[in-house]
């Protein structure tokens, strides 16, 4: 196999623990936006292009475990072992609201139409919270098979995806009925679901195997058998023709999706990677790992092999804004002690 180009990314420091959940926001009219969860408590939000640090969520006392954006990355959400998940300002920093739960809060997404907040953990319950009425109790769904361990929305806010931390499968929910409609088969438990940008397909890594499930028809498309056991797993947005996958051994590998094979390895972290995902352009994807640093790694290869910056170059330059301008407009987000954090 021809040897690629060793890629340097961008490492962007500020957690004091590991980094174990990732999210891009879509592309907005300022650009797009990185959101990272951490087991230090402090959410910190990025400029999705140079991974400049914009600002930190203060106000969690335990680990968080699921961060998220809203589709205009106005507002942030995460998920807590301190039993909350919160809801801020993107813009601000400030704390909008905290949604009480009896026990650790694992994962957390917004609608597409951005009014509900679904969440997920310990105790087995499934909740959408109506962000117009974020006093009013949450709608509930309670028969989940085992504690959450991610939960992602899909076919217009009409289904719930989940998957359990300790059995395997993915169950699909009918959001009206509350019901499982369908379960899509693993050996291990899932710990990383994704929905494609073109809705055509779910992302999944369980043990060490990485699949690709069609979205509507809920059949098997694809299976891969990792060199490791992989944590996360990431698909192309743009073109769809690659993914990446990173867990126990440290690297973020990057994958044909047609035939499996890999075409790039890239090196750098210091302890096993949690989470991987590609920017909403698919330009870049971005590595968390147990080290407690974010990685940003530029896409070496577009649909025909040519380099994507030379690409870039060809379609002239990005209308992304300045990190001052980011900085700017994203003030007074809050930093703050880490006392009594919680597992």
């Amino acid at each position: 196999m021809e040897k690629k180009k060793v890629a340097v990314p961008l490492v962007c420091h500020g957690h004091s623990r590991p980094v174990v959940d990732l999210f891009y926001s879509p592309i907005t009219p300022d650009g797009f936006f990185l959101i990272s969860a951490s087991k230090d408590s402090t959410p910190m939000l990025r400029n999705g292009e140079t991974g400049d640090w914009i600002g930190t969520f203060e106000g969690h006392k335990g680990a968080v475990w699921s961060c998220c954006l809203d589709t205009n990355a106005l507002r942030a959400a995460s998920a807590s072992a301190d039993f909350t998940a919160k809801l801020w300002d993107a813009l601000t920093g400030d704390e909008l609201h905290s949604f009480d739960h009896k026990h650790i809060v694992r994962a957390c997404a917004f609608s597409e139409d951005t009014h509900l907040l679904l969440t997920g953990g310990f105790e087995k319950i499934l909740r959408i919270f109506d962000l117009n009425r974020p006093d009013a109790p949450p709608r509930e769904v309670v028969n989940s098979p085992g504690s959450v361990r991610s939960v992602v929305w899909l076919h217009s806010d009409q289904t719930i995806l989940s998957s359990c931390s300790d059995s395997g499968g993915v169950r699909l929910w009918d959001v009206r009925s509350g019901k499982i409609v369908h379960t899509l088969e693993t050996k291990s438990s899932v710990t990383s679901a994704e929905v494609s940008k073109d809705g055509r397909y779910i992302t999944t890594a369980d043990g060490s195997s990485v699949k690709f499930w069609d979205a509507n028809h809920f059949g098997l498309v694809k299976s891969y058998d990792m060199p490791c056991t992989v944590e996360s797993a990431s698909l192309e947005p743009k073109f769809g023709n690659k993914f990446i996958a990173g867990g126990e051994d440290m690297w973020i590998r990057l994958f044909d999706f047609n035939t499996g094979e890999e075409i790039g390895c890239n090196k750098g972290h210091h302890g096993p990677v949690h989470c991987v995902r590609f920017s909403p352009g698919g330009e870049s994807y971005a590595s968390g790992s147990e080290d407690g640093t974010v990685r940003i790694w530029q896409t070496l290869t577009g649909p025909s092999g040519q380099k994507d910056n030379a690409i870039a170059a060809a379609n002239g330059p990005t209308k992304q804004p300045s990190a001052i301008e980011v900085g700017s407009k994203m003030e007074d987000l809050h930093v703050g002690s880490k006392e009594g954090v919680r597992e």
